[in-house]
């Protein structure tokens, strides 16, 4: 039985978990800024990582004491190293360390977007070869796993992560941050009305989302300057069916020709709804690879992602050292 406390900051949420053997969760407890960083219009770096110095001590206690284990129980301390926002990296790094320091316990430095892809252990059984898209506000990946802790990075976003250009074209049309779940709900209602053209890249499973966002921008200046009210559900519409299509269509290509045991959907984007109706319709076709998809909580940051890639990464011997520091461009492992 290995007991593992996780510490996640690498954005705006300040999260501690304490979790067992990679699966059970003890406690996971969610600081969020949300609220703040609304009136912003978006994350800002600085305030970040001064709130998180005013909670992670708060947070870290109250996952302790509502796991009901102490220091002594614990068997490591896994962290987030990157990547993210440095400020706020930062913040948690120090915090492990000064728990690893304090209680004699090894450290795990984990990369982010790997405890996203292990939130789904939470609810199946990871199965090998894996495929899994990790689509985040600040990541869109497609990532090969032939084995347990192995990655490979099939393909990437060339410019803007799908996230990210969820929130540009939401402030396009004025509906405020985040825009991600505005956007989703909004396009519900949408039908298509506008043509949006299909993003190219050079890289076969490779994204792009920065010429579509402009592409939106342009429609619109288009539309008012003939006099033409946009309406906000069609451009919502046609933004996330060209969006989610290419990058479905895509991953749909990449299961075809690498045949995976399971894909998985990992990060803050699998909560859109719509992704993950294209999802199951797309693997619909291919029935020989398991289809999971995370439930909410797992998709947004939290630390219990972070205790089950630290799991791992423990059974595979591979600690850090108190001379290790935030990297907020850390590739995923192996990755160069």
């Amino acid at each position: 039985m290995t007991m593992l406390l996780a510490i996640e900051t690498s954005c705006d949420e300040t999260a501690c978990a304490v979790v067992r053997d990679g699966k059970e969760i003890l406690s996971n407890i969610v600081s969020s800024q949300i609220n703040v960083h609304t009136m912003y219009g978006g994350v800002v770096p600085e305030v970040a990582s001064r709130i998180h110095v005013e909670n992670i001590s708060a947070v870290i206690t109250e996952a302790i004491n509502q796991s009901g284990v102490t220091m002594d129980e614990i068997d490591g301390i896994a962290y987030t190293q990157g990547p993210g926002l440095i400020g706020s990296l930062h913040v948690g790094v120090q915090a492990a360390k000064t728990l690893a320091w304090a209680y004699n316990k090894p450290l795990i430095p984990i990369n982010h977007m790997t405890g996203h892809i292990y939130a789904n252990a939470f609810v199946a059984d990871l199965k090998f070869p894996l495929m899994a898209l990790v689509v985040s506000g600040g990541h869109t990946e497609l990532v090969w796993m032939k084995d347990d802790w192995n990655f490979e990075v099939l393909g990437t976003t060339r410019d803007d992560a799908i996230g990210e250009a969820y929130d540009k074209v939401a402030r396009v049309l004025d509906l405020g941050y985040p825009g991600g779940p505005v956007m989703d709900k909004l396009a519900k209602q949408g039908k298509a009305h506008y043509k949006l053209p299909v993003p190219k890249t050079a890289g076969e499973f490779d994204f792009s989302f920065s010429g579509l966002k402009t592409a939106v921008l342009q429609l619109a200046e288009r539309e008012r300057k003939a006099g033409n009210e946009i309406i906000p559900e069609d451009l919502a519409y046609a933004f996330q069916e060209t969006a989610l299509g290419t990058m479905v269509g895509k991953t749909a290509a990449a299961v075809e020709h690498y045949r995976p045991k399971m894909i998985v959907l990992a990060g803050g984007v699998a909560a859109n709804s719509r992704l993950r109706e294209m999802m199951k319709e797309a693997m619909a076709k291919h029935p020989e690879t398991e289809l999971v998809i995370p439930p909410m909580w797992c998709c947004t940051d939290n630390a219990a992602m972070i205790g089950a890639a630290g799991y791992v990464a423990w059974k595979h011997g591979l600690t850090g050292g108190f001379d290790a520091s935030a990297d907020p461009g850390l590739p995923m492992p192996g990755e160069i």
